[in-house]
Parts: C-alpha cells; structure tokens; sequence
C-alpha cells in the first residue's frame, strides 16, 4: 500500500472525494488515493456553473488512461465555480490533487449535518487501507 497524502483540514466521502469549506464555500476534489487509482489523469468533464446539486449525486467525470469515473458531490447547493485550467491541464489532479479543485459550491443549510457525515483524514487513511486488495 503507497503512503497516500491527506489534507487534514479536508472531509473525505467513501467515493474518495475531498471537501474543504473555505470563506463558507464548498471546495471539492479528489483525493490522492483516488488519482493514484485512477493512473494518468487525461480529462476532466466539469459541472455547470449554477447547477444545484444533492451530496452523493454524480455531477462531473474525471477520465485516465485507465478509466472513467464519476465525481460526486460530497454536500448539497450550488455549483458557484468550477476550476476551468483542468480542462486544459487534467494531469494537475496527479500531482496536486489537494490544489486541483474541481468544483465549488455554495452549501444549503444541511452542510454541517452533511459534513458529519464524511470521514475525517484519519479515518479516511484508515478506510482507503482497509478496501486495498
């Protein structure tokens, strides 16, 4: 098992997407066991600006050499901003997955209740070593 990099300030869901809240804003990527899964990450299809979104939905597709996977929406609200340089430069996610956002979205009211619902770093490290084959 790699010794996978961990935002501590971040939640993580099981489907391996991190969410930071920042200035009350919800900022979403991938973790770094989840591009290391993946391989080369080669595209990233983005949400829509303004699209509301329920935690757990699929809304957006990150592409490898490997596979195609969904991203999901770790929390409910609205996408507010998407982060368009991974549409010219996707291979970010494989290096930087804690700087290469995807998406922002600007939480409903059940964002506190949603984020208690995600792992917290260590449990999250605990998880991603317990599902390895």
């Amino acid at each position: 098992m790699a010794n996978f990099k961990l935002d501590n300030d971040a939640r993580y869901a099981k489907s391996h997407e991190w969410v930071r809240v920042e200035d009350g804003v919800a900022v979403v990527g991938i973790s770094d066991a989840a591009q290391d899964m993946l391989s080369d990450v080669v595209y990233v299809e983005l949400p829509e600006i303004g699209r509301v979104v329920k935690a757990g939905e699929a809304i957006s597709t990150v592409e490898s050499v490997k596979a195609a996977e969904d991203v999901n929406a770790p929390v409910s609200g609205v996408i507010v901003e998407v982060n368009s340089a991974l549409e010219d430069t996707p291979e970010i996610v494989n290096t930087q997955p804690y700087t290469a956002w995807f998406f922002r979205i600007e939480p409903t009211a059940a964002l506190e209740s949603e984020l208690a619902g995600l792992m917290a770093a260590a449990d999250y490290d605990a998880y991603v070593a317990a599902s390895a084959h």
